[in-house]
């Protein structure tokens, strides 16, 4: 344990953000199984929707700094070329 005033408080600074970020990253990761499983079932409005969501979070996440701006979009490739590939079988 830190015994500087100042790290102390970046340490706890440091834990809020790992649970947000953590959550965050949850969430993603739920939305684009929600997305493949919708694909799967091969419901076109309920896939795009479930889509559309998927990417609002990844997009969300870039811009508030969770993810780089490059993973964020190479997530959001991989992810509608899976859907595509799913929705075409």
């Amino acid at each position: 344990m830190a015994n500087i005033k100042s790290q102390i408080k970046r340490n706890r600074q440091n834990e809020k953000r790992r649970l947000r970020n953590r959550a965050v990253r949850s969430e993603i990761i739920t939305r684009t199984r929600t997305a493949e499983a919708a694909a799967q079932h091969g419901d076109g409005e309920e896939t795009a929707e479930a889509a559309r969501q998927a990417i609002k979070r990844i997009d969300k996440a870039a811009t508030k700094g969770v993810l780089h701006p490059n993973a964020a979009a190479r997530k959001k490739s991989r992810l509608m070329k899976r859907l595509a590939r799913l929705q075409a079988e």
